[in-house]
């Protein structure tokens, strides 16, 4: 009978959260957990390189393609910045750059979700200079760190995660955008802007070089999960009572 019994169950899935999307439990084809080697596939299938496409999800081929991305998607941008002397590039582009190619159809990932995030981390860090008195103090260092600038920066990374809540569009390394802002390390309106055209420029290439893989990478907002996954689990029981009696009890 107990053989009878687990030959009617279904196996479980390999991935059981994010299922197709890569970014769940680590497996044979994603050995980091994310979605890297099915970027690294659809370079290589596109670039015809089929030794590389033999060996797309072993861990020193993902090294080696993550390190090549990273220097070009990266490169692109200093060398903008170098020609234009404007800030096109800063520390929080380049978690952005990871999460683009790492999980890129993770909701954080997503264009609407970067570009909004990072907009609420620089305003809410502008607002924060202007409340404190500092909006033309310069950057702080660890050895002048003021009331006013420890307020600052505590309240523009606050206002930032809860704000980004509220307009349902996470973005981690925002986090350090709102930072380098209130910090005084970019505080000018026009370097702010150019800030801001610089995480667009990223994005647009994150759209260009995930839909060349085969990507299926939004063009604004993140998709919808389908299925199991947005099905509400039940309640627990109650204790004391089975699943069966709170299910009766319902009808």
């Amino acid at each position: 009978m107990n053989d009878l019994r687990d030959m009617e169950r279904p196996s479980p899935p390999s991935e059981p959260w994010g299922d197709g999307r890569g970014y769940g439990p680590i497996s044979a084809r994603h050995p980091l957990g994310g979605e890297m080697s099915d970027v690294a596939r659809g370079i290589f299938s596109r670039l015809r390189l089929p030794r590389l496409l033999q060996r797309y999800a072993q861990v020193p081929v993902l090294a080696a393609f993550s390190c090549i991305n990273g220097f070009v998607s990266i490169g692109l941008m200093a060398a903008l910045a170098a020609v234009t002397r404007e800030p096109f590039v800063f520390p929080s582009l380049g978690p952005t750059a990871f999460l683009f190619f790492y999980t890129p159809r993770a909701a954080s990932a997503a264009p609407r979700n970067t570009l909004i995030g990072h907009s609420i981390g620089v305003v809410v860090a502008y607002v924060s200079l202007l409340i404190t008195g500092l909006s033309h103090a310069g950057p702080a260092t660890a050895d002048s760190l003021t009331f006013p600038r420890v307020l600052a920066a505590a309240l523009s990374l606050g206002l930032t995660a809860g704000l980004m809540v509220l307009a349902r569009a996470p973005h981690p390394p925002a986090g350090a955008t709102t930072l380098i802002v209130s910090l005084g390390i970019l505080d000018r309106p026009p370097m702010l802007i150019v800030l801001l055209g610089g995480v667009a420029l990223l994005t647009l290439q994150a759209i260009v070089i995930n839909r060349l893989a085969g990507i299926d990478y939004p063009l604004w907002a993140p998709r919808r999960a389908r299925g199991a996954e947005d099905e509400t689990p039940p309640p627990p029981a109650a204790p004391g009572r089975s699943a069966v009696t709170v299910t009766g009890a319902r009808r």
